[in-house]
């Protein structure tokens, strides 16, 4: 007993000075103002509270302009703080990893034996050399010392994995435990207002759950759960994320076009039914004595609250600041700004190679803004004739080696074997003659996803 209580003691004191080492290091070799790519843009939308590309990282700039307070109206000093706030998160990172290696080692070490204290030095020993491992890795300490949106996202991703490692200790004991996954569906929530890689933590916490539930493990119900994990992982990106204001925009161009309501009013509408639905679903799962389902609505309702950062997007717009890029000022165009269409698209599922020729021209998603003479939402552009369609003989599912671009093209011919493509006799559109176009094999394809992707 005294071991365990040793063990809890030492454990945060260690990882309280493997923060301070991280946070120490980042601090004293950080950018004193802006370094390359988006760094500018992220510490001038953050001070102002201005509206950048999309899809916006709008918690990012509440926080990064907190921390731009510290500058005291030296705007010469507003780069650093905002790049000290990245120091500082990823030093966090480090301390929740040091405690996510030790919670794993100490599983490992105590297993079938006695805590004993050989083990437990063994167990920090683990957790040290890791987190300064990392600590010191060249691309993470590069994203540590310059205001981007990496480091933040690293902490969020560190903290839910050490959320999920807390649940798994807990549950067996805590009727209560529950909580730290209701925890995790929040700080997940938070995290799409600052990068989306946190949810690639997904799939881990399902296992994790998964191993700790079930006694016997068959290769069907690996298989069965990894599949969860994806479904679950889509059900947020693409789900969740994009479907909820989807649902809001449409609701306010019904409300607006075609029943003539003021602005804004759709949208009013659809987030009265939303909250009345999660507290309808909260009540009756509760009173029918549901506890995963009641989980679930949870997990739903604190996934929003923390995804509700994006309305900070909507309000800065509406006040018009220097950058407003794409005007995300109201649910329609902020559906456009987080679909990131000014990107284009590229194929994920299924799509065409890079040698597909062009058959002809579909329609893409118009373009509305609010004319408030007419009091109604108008098409500014309506993207007719806008998305290409490829010959269904070049295209497949899963394209890896998809853009037309000639250095992508000379890269995938390079990571693959050129002599193993098809060819099929096309029309070339630019000649008028027949010209032999070359189609990778599925094989060369999976080949280049795994040599060089991976």
């Amino acid at each position: 007993m005294n071991n365990i209580t040793n063990y809890q003691r030492l454990n945060n004191i260690i990882g309280w000075f493997i923060f301070l080492i991280a946070a120490f290091t980042y601090l004293s070799t950080m950018e004193s103002t802006a370094s390359f790519w988006d760094c500018g843009e992220y510490i001038a939308c953050a001070y102002k509270l201005e509206v950048g590309h999309p899809p916006g990282a709008p918690l990012f700039l509440l926080i990064g302009r907190f921390f731009s307070l510290f500058a005291f109206g030296d705007t010469a000093k507003v780069g650093m703080m905002i790049n000290a706030m990245s120091a500082l998160c990823s030093a966090f990172t480090i301390l929740f990893l040091f405690w996510s290696i030790t919670a794993l080692a100490r599983k490992i070490v105590a297993k079938g034996e006695e805590f004993t204290t050989a083990n437990m030095y063994a167990v920090f020993g683990a957790g040290a050399v890791g987190a300064l491992a990392y600590t010191f890795s060249d691309s993470f300490w590069f994203s540590a010392v310059e205001g981007e949106v990496y480091a933040m996202s690293s902490f969020f991703t560190a903290i839910v994995f050490w959320a999920i490692l807390k649940w798994e200790r807990e549950v067996d004991e805590n009727p209560h435990a529950d909580r730290w996954i209701i925890l995790i569906a929040y700080l997940m929530g938070l995290s799409i207002g600052v990068h989306l890689l946190n949810l690639l933590a997904i799939p881990a916490i399902v296992f994790i759950y998964y191993f700790k539930k079930n006694q016997k493990i068959t290769t069907k119900s690996l298989i069965v759960t990894g599949i969860i994990s994806i479904i679950i992982l889509g059900g947020i990106q693409g789900g969740i994320i994009p479907m909820v204001v989807k649902l809001a925009a449409k609701i306010e161009l019904f409300a607006v076009n075609t029943m003539g309501l003021p602005f804004n009013s759709g949208t009013i509408i659809y987030g009265v039914l939303l909250i009345g639905g999660i507290i309808w679903g909260l009540q009756y799962t509760a009173k029918k004595v549901k506890p995963i389902m009641n989980t679930v609505i949870l997990c739903f309702t604190v996934i929003l609250i923390g995804y509700s950062s994006f309305l900070i997007l909507v309000i800065r717009s509406q006040a018009n600041p220097p950058m407003d890029e794409n005007n995300p000022e109201n649910a329609v165009n902020l559906l456009s700004y987080l679909n990131r269409e000014q990107y284009g698209t590229w194929p994920i599922v299924y799509g065409q190679y890079y040698s597909a020729p062009v058959t002809g021209y579909e329609d893409g998603s118009p373009v509305y803004v609010q004319d408030v003479k007419k009091g109604k939402y108008v098409i500014s552009d309506d993207r007719k004739g806008s998305v290409r369609v490829y010959d269904e003989d070049f295209c497949t599912i899963f394209p890896r080696m998809w853009s037309d671009q000639s250095q992508h093209i000379a890269g995938y011919r390079r990571w693959t074997n050129p002599r193993n493509y098809k060819h099929k006799t096309i029309l070339d559109p630019q000649t008028g003659e027949h010209v032999s176009a070359e189609i990778p094999t599925f094989a060369e394809n999976l080949k280049f996803f795994f040599v060089y992707q991976l």
